[in-house]
């Protein structure tokens, strides 16, 4: 029988099919007129192929591309019932959960044993809604505005005319951004460079506002701890592997969970009450500033563990989508400028990225159900019920906003005209105290030792 006559079906005995189902005649063979002759337009097949084949990928995101993920499950061991109402948080309730961790500025491609903060990010399947915690594995950030959040990404990446990452680029940023010091003694200390995914601890970072069932309000921040323990590479470790293991994190995370080492990470709080935050030493919503822990001691919460891999990286972690300003009832924003701006910038994002439709993906789509009246855009495969209206308010029986049940007072008060301004300074704020304090009380001799030697080498 000629080659081009012979059955596409495999061992299995499935047929190759194209994307509408319909079987094919050739897996390794376009259509042509003749052996020699010119391939054909009505090859559909090979057509199809092309074309999909030119479409595979999505736009990289512009910072955290590189990562990797495993879905879970956050376990609430202890009460923190009297600080918030989230249903998920509390006593002795289990969420499903997915985790991304990833490196902030290197490309796809790029190694992820670069020195680098890492990304933290955490999606809760709760029955209120999906409820999203995107931190990084250090409790502060470079900025503390998103006004500049854009021209420090840029200062991370590569120069226009040769393509290159350049570190006089950073330092230039740094040294011209004073507020960034203590981000920068914290990434070019030990913690910049974690062995492992499994082995760093996550933060918040920013501030938020929880809110009990009876509407008392207070200020939270949250610590994730590696049950597993800090570890870290050496920049000599780090640079080794960038070369011969650019994939090391990703690797290690996949690996372990799949021969049943789950990694897992205890959830722990901070709580300001709400009048602490006016006269509290330092500016409690400064994303550049951390509240010591013997300000605001530590409340354990739960813990977080890994135990499933993805079956499509693709499908699963590279389309999945982490937004801030998704929260549940007993959870919300702060005055954190910086995550004021991230509520707009993640979600924008995503639509770019992914496209209209992204909360429709399996991976980012709520357990609980979804009345929206947001309608139709690009790829939409979901609707509600045919006699649902599209608008509201209206009198067919549409949803409609149960204010009495979830407008629980969440926010503060803020007054003053506009204007471009800082954040007031509190009484010991500045933008070298709490770089310091790392340096001289927390890192010992030979962690102080490593982190000049990052420096001065980074600066080489």
């Amino acid at each position: 029988m000629p080659e081009s006559r012979r059955s596409t079906t495999n061992d299995s005995g499935v047929p190759t099919t194209n994307n509408s189902g319909v079987p094919v005649a050739s897996d390794e063979h376009s259509l042509t007129q003749g052996p020699a002759g010119g391939i054909l337009l009505n090859d559909h097949y090979l057509i199809e192929k092309m074309a999909q084949f030119n479409r595979e990928r999505v736009p990289e995101r512009v910072v955290h591309a590189k990562g990797a993920g495993a879905f879970g499950e956050f376990v609430v061991t202890d009460d923190v019932s009297a600080y918030t109402k989230a249903d998920f948080l509390q006593p002795g309730k289990t969420t499903e959960m997915l985790a991304r961790f990833s490196s902030v500025a290197p490309d796809q491609g790029g190694a992820d044993t670069q020195r680098d903060p890492r990304g933290f990010a955490l999606k809760f399947y709760t029955e209120q809604g999906n409820y999203d915690l995107v931190g990084n594995n250090t409790p502060v950030f470079f900025v503390k505005d998103p006004m500049k959040f854009q021209d420090f990404i840029r200062s991370q990446k590569r120069l226009p005319d040769s393509g290159l990452r350049s570190n006089d680029m950073q330092w230039d940023f740094w040294t011209l951004s004073p507020e960034s010091a203590h981000q920068v003694t914290w990434l070019m200390g030990d913690r910049g460079l974690p062995r492992t995914f499994r082995h760093m601890d996550g933060f918040s970072s920013h501030a938020y506002q929880w809110i009990n069932a009876a509407g008392d309000k207070c200020w939270v921040k949250y610590t994730f701890r590696t049950d597993q323990g800090n570890e870290f590479l050496t920049q000599e470790e780090g640079d080794e592997l960038a070369g011969s293991s650019p994939d090391h994190h990703r690797q290690d995370l996949f690996g372990a969970i799949a021969k049943g080492d789950f990694p897992s990470w205890t959830l722990y709080v901070q709580i300001m009450p709400p009048g602490d935050a006016d006269g509290y030493r330092f500016h409690p919503f400064d994303l550049t500033k951390v509240w010591p822990h013997g300000d605001y001691p530590l409340i354990r919460v739960g813990k977080m563990t890994l135990n499933r891999n993805p079956e499509n990286f693709f499908a699963q972690i590279e389309q999945s989508s982490f937004e801030p300003s998704n929260f549940v009832p007993g959870i919300n924003t702060s005055p954190d400028k910086m995550l004021l701006g991230r509520l707009f910038s993640y979600a924008d994002a995503h639509r770019y990225r992914i496209g209209t439709n992204y909360t429709q993906l399996p991976v980012n789509s709520p357990k609980s159900p979804v009345n929206s009246y947001s309608k139709d855009g690009s790829m939409r495969y979901r609707w509600n019920d045919p006699s649902t209206p599209v608008y509201a308010p209206n009198s067919h029986g549409g949803p409609h906003a149960d204010t009495a049940t979830y407008d629980d007072g969440a926010g503060w008060s803020a007054g003053g005209d506009m204007m471009h301004s800082p954040y007031i300074p509190h009484a010991e704020d500045d933008d070298w105290g709490q770089a310091g304090t790392l340096v001289r009380e927390v890192l010992d001799d030979d962690a102080r030792a490593r982190l000049v030697a990052n420096i001065s080498g980074h600066l080489l």
